[in-house]
């Protein structure tokens, strides 16, 4: 297992790997991602900031990070931290762990750029991804009702978001 930045020639599978996501949201009865647009995954490419996880020259699983994210964290955006989005894992690699690879990758990368938390967030109160998600080591921290949704993705506007952070 490998993790490294996401490359232009990633786009597909990445692309791929979101549809089936979006498809399972959908499935379970969650919000669905919406289409999100290629020039935000491409700058996202460009700036180092799109992840991949790599098992047998696979992409097991894509996620991308920030270092600021105002309008979904308000005041504590302050905080010295890094911030997870869109985690979208290939089904045939479900049940590996993905997601405490991720949170232990980050934690290194959250001390080696001087930050204090890893924080991620996900629309809605799904109990289930909640619970999922401390088992990786994140603290549930609670739900936010979001204000200011302008530049963000669709899936977002008028939306309640359950917060996670792990402390560094």
């Amino acid at each position: 297992m490998e993790i490294k930045n996401s490359h232009l020639e990633d786009l597909d599978e990445i692309f791929r790997l979101y549809d089936l996501a979006t498809a399972y949201q959908k499935e379970k009865g969650v919000v669905p991602w919406p289409k999100f647009e290629k020039s935000l995954i491409t700058k996202e490419i460009k700036e180092d900031r799109q992840w991949k996880i790599v098992i047998n020259d696979k992409i097991a699983c894509v996620w991308a990070t920030a270092f600021s994210d105002p309008l979904i964290w308000k005041e504590k955006n302050v905080d010295p931290s890094i911030y997870i989005h869109r985690i979208a894992t290939n089904p045939e690699f479900k049940g590996r762990n993905l997601v405490s690879e991720i949170v232990s990758w980050s934690r290194k990368y959250a001390e080696a750029n001087r930050k204090q938390y890893v924080r991620m967030d996900t629309v809605g109160e799904n109990s289930g991804l909640i619970s999922y998600y401390e088992k990786c080591g994140f603290k549930f921290l609670g739900l936010s009702k979001l204000t200011d949704t302008t530049g963000l993705p669709a899936h977002y506007h008028n939306a309640t978001v359950s917060l996670f952070e792990v402390s560094l």
